[in-house]
């Protein structure tokens, strides 16, 4: 029996899958149609290389292409390999603006998005290989880290997180902003000491595909033409497809033997 045939989740298309590799495509798609700094955010440091329209464009195809490929058996470790090589170029795009301001933690914030999708890269090839507890332990700390940069992200820009709650949703906005903030810190502490890290993934999963539903999709419907509405629609249902893949590992990749 081969690797890939014994591998969870290869053989059965998952929702958490989907979703990844759907943002993926969706991200792809949008930065090759607009050039702007909406589409590439941080990631515009790319455009600043030798070539970098060059670059900026061949990594936004495999991009695409590597959210396709994960969808399919036969390709899943292909296109696992692929997006985390895009993902991890796309960590390091971030780092220079780190080095610039290193007291500006946006800069910070904008890194831990890009190296939660290579976290999801990683799950995915770790279902692949036969050494798959070590990389699944990577993508688990790794995801658990990249928890404690959304709730730091949140603490330190509260009022703008408040803001994007949608003001028909009681009892307040600051409410729900501090509520998902404790929310990301828990989802941390269980991920990185492993103590129902798998149920703290979901739940972690479910509060981030409910920013999608609730703040980013009334806002594209509101303004489609925004091409900031349309990249942050994407991000989020990357990192929550993200969380949603290491959340379905093997049960026993959790386990503290």
């Amino acid at each position: 029996m081969t690797a890939v045939s014994k591998c969870f989740g290869m053989r059965t298309l998952t929702y958490g899958r989907i979703v990844f590799g759907g943002a993926a495509v969706l991200l792809g798609v949008i930065a090759l149609t607009w050039h702007d700094a909406d589409t590439w955010q941080t990631l515009r440091e790319i455009w600043r290389l030798p070539l970098g329209a060059v670059i900026g464009g061949c990594l936004m195809t495999a991009q695409i292409v590597g959210g396709i490929g994960i969808q399919f058996p036969r390709t899943a470790r292909l296109g696992a390999i692929v997006l985390g090589v895009v993902y991890l170029l796309f960590s390091l795009a971030c780092v220079p603006d780190i080095v610039a301001a290193p007291a500006v933690y946006v800069h910070y914030g904008s890194f831990f998005e890009q190296f939660s999708a290579l976290c999801g890269a990683i799950a995915l090839y770790s279902a692949t290989e036969a050494r798959a507890v070590v990389f699944a332990r990577v993508a688990r700390v790794g995801l658990g880290v990249c928890a404690v940069s959304f709730t730091l992200s949140q603490i330190l820009y509260l009022p703008m997180t408040a803001e994007l709650v949608p003001t028909w949703i009681p009892p307040n906005q600051r409410f729900w902003a501090v509520l998902t903030t404790v929310g990301f810190a828990l989802a941390a502490i269980a991920i990185l000491i492993n103590r129902q890290a798998r149920l703290a993934l979901r739940m972690m999963t479910l509060m981030l595909a409910l920013f999608g539903v609730l703040v980013w999709i009334p806002r594209l419907i509101a303004h489609p033409e925004a091409h900031l509405n349309w990249s942050e629609f994407g991000l989020t249902f990357l990192i929550t497809g993200a969380a949603w893949v290491v959340a379905d590992l093997r049960r026993d990749y959790f386990s503290n033997r």
